[in-house]
């Protein structure tokens, strides 16, 4: 008496899954045209990285750090790269940045955009922050069995999967930045002439830039803590290294690529946070 009736059962799932096969049955040359094309991108940004000397690459990161917060910062930055290195996970690192890097400049392409779109829109808003609040609950790996069943195995879906959990930030803080210029700044875009694309790019925008700037950070970082779940469908780098030193018990090897991980969250944290203060306004 006290289980739930099987009559009232609803099994949506299936629907669900017949909607996936269905796409990848008759949309299947779409997307492999989107695997291809993501894939020259993706395979581009990794051989730069890897292309890259590892000194170059340290003085970078000095050079920034010091620019952006203070020398002592840009010599932390560039020990801690160089200890990742000592690690023996250097390539494994590029691999990993060349992915973060490729999910979120395309969802930065997405989001920016469709931010815009809910800034703009009620009704889209409306339709949107379900989906927002959805895509950011939703556990990780419901959503990569349909990502894994249109794309295959390795970078392709990782980066999908990357995009589908990092997307939300960077979406909803445009939304808010817009919403956020005064509307008398607006109206008086407006009152000389302005048009509704002339006031969005000269003035909305410019406003809304430091809260944009914060959802990038939050979108990069983001991207970052997919390393780990995107190296179960394929994607190498330092995800890859946890998962096998999980799959061999291997405390040595779990160790040094969990704290390679800290270290790069840790330096894209606070250089992404150094350009988002750039662009804030003197109070």
């Amino acid at each position: 008496m006290g289980g739930f009736p099987e009559t009232l059962r609803f099994q949506v799932g299936i629907y669900v899954a017949k909607f996936v096969k269905w796409l990848y049955t008759d949309y299947q040359s779409v997307f492999d045209a989107i695997t291809h094309s993501i894939l020259w991108f993706l395979i581009r940004i990794e051989k730069f990285l890897l292309w890259l000397p590892w000194w170059l690459v340290l003085l970078f990161v000095f050079v920034v750090g010091w620019k952006l917060k203070n020398i002592k910062v840009g010599l932390v930055f560039s020990l801690l790269i160089f200890i990742i290195g000592t690690f023996g996970l250097w390539d494994h690192m590029m691999m990993t940045l060349a992915i973060v890097l490729s999910s979120v400049v395309i969802s930065l392409l997405l989001g920016v955009p469709l931010g815009i779109l809910t800034a703009y829109f009620d009704k889209f808003n409306t339709i949107m922050r379900p989906i927002l609040d959805a895509m950011q609950t939703m556990p990780s790996f419901v959503y990569l069995i349909p990502v894994l069943m249109l794309f295959g195995l390795g970078k392709v879906p990782a980066v999908f999967a990357t995009i589908i959990y990092a997307i939300p930030p960077v979406i909803r803080l445009t939304d808010l930045g817009i919403r956020r210029v005064p509307k008398e700044m607006v109206e008086a875009a407006h009152a000389f002439g302005s048009s509704s694309w002339q006031t969005l790019i000269k003035v909305q925008l410019p406003q809304a830039l430091p809260t944009i700037m914060a959802g990038i950070n939050q979108t990069t970082m983001m991207a970052l803590a997919m390393v780990v779940i995107a190296s179960m469908i394929g994607a190498k780098g330092l995800g890859m290294e946890v998962l096998i030193a999980i799959n061999r018990i291997d405390i040595a090897k779990g160790f040094e690529a969990g704290v390679s991980i800290v270290f790069l969250a840790i330096i894209i944290d606070r250089l992404t946070q150094g350009i988002a203060n750039r662009f804030k306004y003197p109070e």
